[in-house]
């Protein structure tokens, strides 16, 4: 019967020891994503799935989102997942395309970076039409400044993303980790696993 006891305690503290372990991994060091939507095509598809690293940007409280240990801060081109300003129960994915102190703006379709053409292959057109800034900003905009401890982002689909474009800076205290490989790949409407996915780095 004490053998029986014990048996059953060292299973229970290996339940518990495990799942520790995994809150502590999925907290602060990589959580799993799925991609909804296709903002970020065709970098990510609808159906990618990800891996983030949470750790890179440094270690913060949950839910309070203050920094512990600070490590680094995004850069531009980074893929970063972030808490969602106008709903912070939602989280979004979008490339750095801005930092703190630099002025931003965008002129048909064009990103300047203090003045100078951002040269870059990660942003994608799918539609000829420019909209003057007047009507809405997608593709003219600003010049803004972004401000201290903040990013401006964008999704890769620049005609088909809701971004920084719209609803303004993300704040690096919202900033949840850098995306980093696809490790599954389910396209759901043809029903099939996308094997030619699987572990592709995300850059």
């Amino acid at each position: 019967m004490t053998k029986r006891k014990s048996k059953l305690q060292e299973y229970i503290e290996a339940i518990v020891i495990a799942l520790i372990v995994a809150f502590f991994i999925r907290t602060f060091v990589i959580q799993a994503y799925k991609i909804p939507s296709g903002s970020m095509k065709p970098t990510l598809l609808i159906g990618d799935h990800i891996l983030v690293n949470k750790f890179i940007y440094g270690i913060k409280v949950p839910h309070f989102r203050n920094t512990l240990i600070s490590i680094k801060e995004p850069k531009k081109g980074d893929i970063v997942v972030f808490i969602y300003p106008e709903d912070r129960t939602k989280d979004f994915i979008k490339r750095v395309i801005a930092t703190s102190g630099d002025t931003v703006e965008i002129r048909n379709k064009k990103i300047y970076l203090n003045g100078r053409l951002y040269e870059e292959s990660h942003g994608v057109y799918t539609d000829q039409f420019v909209i003057p800034g007047s009507i809405q900003p997608r593709d003219n905009f600003g010049p803004v400044t972004v401000p201290p401890s903040s990013i401006f982002v964008m999704g890769d689909n620049r005609d088909q993303s809701y971004d920084s474009r719209f609803w303004g800076f993300v704040d690096l205290k919202d900033v949840l980790g850098k995306a980093f490989i696809i490790y599954w790949s389910w396209d759901r409407e043809d029903h099939g696993v996308r094997w030619n996915r699987f572990g592709n780095i995300l850059h």
